[in-house]
């Protein structure tokens, strides 16, 4: 897991949280179900066949959430950063409720990660944008 796919990952900055499976993707565990595999064209919340960024950015709104300026924690607001790479989205991480983040990658594990950067810089590409909204 760690190296070319997510070099920003190290020992020391993520825990994984369970194991491997297909049922769900980041895109799904972010939204906090873990029955479907959210892609446009399998499932997706609005209808849609892009993969843009703003594909996925009007999906997590179409669920209450609102653009924020940071990461930070706030106090009855549940946060997720949006990721992409060049013209397609790549991934979603979801804040938990001390601070640290969690992912699905890929069809691999969940993680629990310190930061929404530690899963940037490869694969997923960068962060794009933070939404919030009321827990």
């Amino acid at each position: 897991m760690i190296g070319g796919e997510f070099p920003r990952l190290t020992l020391g900055n993520y825990r994984v949280t369970s194991p491997a499976t297909t049922a769900y993707n980041c895109i799904a565990w972010s939204a906090r179900d873990v029955e479907r595999w959210w892609q446009p064209g399998v499932y997706w919340p609005l209808p849609s066949d892009g993969h843009g960024p703003e594909v996925l950015e009007l999906a997590f709104r179409s669920l209450g959430f609102e653009p924020c300026s940071d990461a930070q924690l706030e106090l009855g607001f549940e946060k997720v950063a949006l990721y992409a790479s060049g013209s397609f989205y790549t991934h979603a991480a979801r804040q938990l409720g001390l601070g640290t983040w969690t992912s699905k990658l890929g069809k691999q594990e969940d993680i629990e990660h310190d930061t929404p950067d530690a899963v940037a810089g490869g694969t997923y590409g960068e962060i794009f944008r933070f939404l919030k909204r009321p827990q």
